[in-house]
């Protein structure tokens, strides 16, 4: 290894063995300032919303011209978000599949630029009533804010990637006053490591980001919805017919959503592809206002006596109109009209089964909530993060055991079905519209992974793996000791090995560790117990 080579390993190896508990201070400086930057990108939605219905009012009163104008604003907006896709297209759609990228060393986002784009991207597309969610564009910014951190206090890449883990944290917990799940959220889709150096960091990011949340938009819970009694445990067969349900609405989700994309692709120039979601938005104004924006309102909203066929109409607008919106990749994210959309699958659900079943019409919120964890458990496929954050936007935490049921039936169904997770099928998009792998930097990072139960590593000496090319292993983890690393070093269960390596490499060295480490050896038995 060169000098240089040398030179970065041990600032990387000394940085990182020191900085556990400066870091939970850091989290708690980037989730102030990603905090912050996600309660006023959620403010200034607020307020665009507010003019849009204003707007809207005086287009009925005026008719004729009004609504020329009204239209006409609409074309200036996709106009104004079709210049800045094209000035940083890394805005595009959710920010979350970039934060990924990134993550892995194989998108590199210009922090400031997409902290401006994406605010200003996100409020004009959500402001004219597209049907996305504020929680990607806020997960994106809170990434950028902690990367602009990191960048402004020279921190070193492996250091830059927590920071922008705990930014990711705060921006979900600012957007949804959902503190926990934007920790387990970013852990487990965007860090994909729950180590302790992450975690704790990520903690007091997401905290922080809640308290000035709450300061700014009160206590309440994001869903108000009164659960006034549970369902009874004789007809929880109920609940897991209603995750088959949701598993294969969740593979049709992620292959419309695929779709979509690739029908839009085929539209030229650039504008027209931006300008289509937004004259739809300006034709169900007044048509459906219902279906505009992300969907908060409908989901509290939902009438107990709806007919099924009501609820399935309705389900069948705001599909194809969340279709139309985010396929264009404009800025907006898929958070908040999927969960409503499951609501409407619940709802939908509810007014088949309720009258067979003799379930009172203020049952539905039961399975209006059932829904929404289902449906992000089969399309995003990170069920223990759906389950906690339904939990916390609705404020009720007595449905543990119907959201895991549900939750756990979706997920296995969509999974059988081989349908990827939305965020890693956007991810795989966007790698392939670049066209080109990224050019090594010479940065250093550390990548993580715990040594598993049963997996290949467990009783291998560190020699007897073949690690990829130009890593190395600088760590080995066991309980409160740190093994210093050797060919001989054994390798237990519970380990937590950390691999140095360039940043180009980080997908190559996640790949080996999940082979390894991993994935569970299957027993195979001998002729004699056959």
């Amino acid at each position: 290894m060169s000098e240089q080579g040398e030179s970065a390993v041990a600032k990387t190896v000394k940085r990182v063995r020191g900085y556990r508990y400066s870091l939970v201070l850091e989290g708690l400086a980037v989730g102030a300032i990603a905090g912050l930057v996600a309660v006023l990108f959620r403010l200034a939605i607020q307020g665009a919303d507010g003019l849009r219905g204003q707007a809207i009012a005086f287009c009925r009163e005026r008719g004729g011209w009004a609504v020329a104008l009204w239209f006409l604003a609409l074309a200036g907006a996709a106009g104004l978000v079709t210049l800045l896709l094209r000035w940083e297209p890394y805005i595009s759609g959710s920010g979350i599949p970039q934060v990924e990228g990134e993550m892995v060393g194989q998108v590199h986002q210009r922090w400031w630029r997409v902290l401006l784009c994406k605010f200003a991207g996100g409020l004009l597309s959500l402001g004219a009533g597209l049907s996305l969610g504020r929680e990607g564009p806020s997960i994106q910014l809170g990434a950028m804010a902690g990367k602009g951190f990191s960048r402004l206090t020279a921190r070193i890449r492996t250091e830059e990637k927590l920071l922008m883990t705990c930014g990711a944290s705060a921006g979900l917990a600012a957007a949804f006053n959902a503190p926990f799940a934007g920790v387990l959220f970013s852990l487990e889709e965007v860090h994909k490591n729950f180590s302790l150096d992450v975690l704790l960091p990520a903690m007091s990011a997401s905290i922080t980001a809640d308290f000035l949340s709450k300061n700014i938009f009160g206590l309440k819970p994001v869903f108000d919805l009164s659960v006034r009694q549970m369902l009874p445990i004789r007809h929880y067969w109920a609940v897991a017919l209603l995750g088959v349900a949701l598993g294969l609405l969740g593979v049709l989700y992620n292959r419309c959503t695929s779709l979509a994309q690739d029908l839009y692709a085929h539209v030229r120039p650039a504008y027209l592809r931006t300008l289509i979601p937004f004259l739809l938005a300006g034709v169900l104004a007044f048509v459906a206002p219902q279906l505009l924006g992300g969907g908060h309102a409908l989901v509290e909203g939902i009438d107990p006596t709806a007919t099924l066929g009501a609820v399935a109409l309705l389900f069948g607008c705001k599909f194809l109109f969340s279709m139309a919106s985010f396929g264009a990749g404009v800025p907006g994210g898929i958070f908040l009209p999927l969960l409503v959309l499951g609501s409407l699958v619940g709802a939908g659900f509810f007014a088949g089964l309720a009258p067979s079943l003799g379930l009172a019409p203020e049952m539905v919120d039961n399975f209006v909530i059932l829904g929404m964890a289902g449906y992000f458990a089969a399309i995003v496929r990170a069920p223990v993060t759906g389950i906690l954050l339904i939990s916390e936007m609705t404020g009720s935490f007595t449905h543990m055991l119907t959201l895991s049921l549900v939750s756990l039936v979706a997920y296995a169904t969509a999974d059988l079905l081989g349908c990827k997770p939305v965020y890693d099928e956007l991810l795989e998009r966007l790698l392939k519209s670049r066209g080109r792998p990224l050019e090594p930097t010479g940065e250093k990072v550390l990548v993580e992974a715990p040594v598993c139960m049963g997996s290949p590593a467990c009783g291998r000496t560190l020699s007897q793996i073949d690690w990829p090319a130009g890593s190395l292993v600088v760590s080995v983890r066991r309980g409160e000791r740190e093994l210093v690393p050797g060919g001989a070093t054994l390798l237990l269960q519970g380990d937590q090995l950390s691999l140095l390596c360039d940043e180009s490499d980080i997908p190559a060295v996640r790949e080996a560790m999940a082979r390894w480490c991993e994935t569970a050896v299957r027993e195979r038995r001998s002729p004699a117990r056959q």
